[in-house]
């Protein structure tokens, strides 16, 4: 039997392991869970049916919620693997999913382990390089050789890893406003710690996380379609796993403070597609840094344009009136840039 780290998790029978590993050496792959309500956030609805990705890393069994959902439109033989960000699940691409199954393309939209309906672990070493790994034994899994790679937020700093690691893989990447486009550290912002960071995460709430997107996501901007949203998030901080996701997310924290990308985006050689709302002002821990970093921090026009410098024959696409989420803000705009460039 597989071992899950939650109680909310089903226990699945194990099927056959791989007679030999798929390359790269990506985490065991030891079965696939059935479709099941009981991966967890029961009270709130996926667009689409969730499967499980059961597979052994660092010693325990986890499971990693995804989405693969074959196209609606006339197929055109591609796929897209959507990454979700830090404050967000596979969910929110809820929009994008259904104009990309329109457009012909398979959609594939997991939850990273730490995450949503995937497995939360009591104790795991979170690296980018991991989760990179994890999501590609996911596409070992499900058989998918060439994709289209799309990360918005922490999966744009994690698509940007996924690049450097599997190249080979990826017919484009798309980054919509990824962090980690500066060093924060570098930049000056204080080394907190897991356990502050732990500390900070226990006093999430629905109104403290409606005031952090209001600010730094929407240019403070509030529609009511965003409740939803904060429901998402919420929801898992005041669920029966409310503080193994404030551990998760405080050791990711340190993981995206501590693991930058930007330093090596100069190697990424995949074809790069950028697209940045301007009023984006998010910076991993620029509440904690003094006035004089703070300010000059999570100045996305200015990063957008340096990144799309970087990394040899990019495109960048800026939306001047939208903020860090520009794919919620106007997913009507967001999704017609988007397929007339892929």
């Amino acid at each position: 039997m597989i071992r899950t780290m939650t109680a909310t998790l089903l226990t699945c029978l194990a099927l056959p392991a791989f007679a030999t590993p798929p390359p790269d050496n990506p985490p065991a792959m030891r079965a696939e869970a059935q479709p099941s309500p009981a991966l967890g956030m029961e009270g709130f609805a996926y667009p689409f049916l969730v499967r499980g990705f059961a597979f052994e890393t660092q010693r325990q069994g986890l499971q990693m919620a995804y989405m693969d959902v074959a196209p609606t439109g006339k197929p055109n033989g591609r796929t897209v693997v959507l990454l979700h960000g830090k404050n967000f699940c596979a969910a929110t691409w809820e929009a994008q999913m259904r104009s990309l199954l329109a457009a012909g393309y398979r959609v594939v939209a997991p939850d990273q382990i730490g995450f949503c309906k995937s497995s939360k672990p009591a104790s795991y070493q979170y690296s980018l390089a991991q989760l990179a790994a994890n999501t590609h034994a996911l596409t070992q899994k499900l058989g998918l050789q060439r994709i289209t790679l799309i990360g918005h937020s922490m999966g744009g700093m994690l698509a940007m890893r996924y690049a450097l690691m599997y190249p080979q893989q990826l017919e484009k990447l798309v980054l919509v406003n990824p962090i980690g486009l500066e060093d924060w550290l570098a930049e000056g912002v204080p080394y907190l710690g897991i356990d502050a960071y732990y500390e900070k995460e226990l006093k999430t709430s629905a109104e403290s996380i409606k005031q952090y997107q209001l600010k730094t996501y929407y240019d403070g901007k509030w529609k009511p379609e965003y409740d939803r949203w904060v429901r998402m998030l919420a929801d898992q901080y005041d669920g029966v796993d409310g503080k193994l996701t404030a551990w998760n997310q405080a050791l990711t924290t340190d993981m995206l403070l501590t693991q930058p990308v930007i330093r090596e985006i100069d190697r990424i050689r995949v074809p790069t597609l950028l697209m940045i709302g301007q009023r984006d002002n998010t910076a991993i821990g620029k509440d904690a840094a003094p006035a004089s970093v703070a300010k000059r921090l999570g100045q996305y026009p200015k990063l957008g344009r340096e990144a799309a410098q970087r990394i040899a024959g990019s495109e960048l696409v800026s939306f001047d009136d939208l903020g860090h989420s520009p794919q919620v803000q106007d997913a009507a705009r967001f999704d017609a840039e988007l397929l007339k460039r892929l």
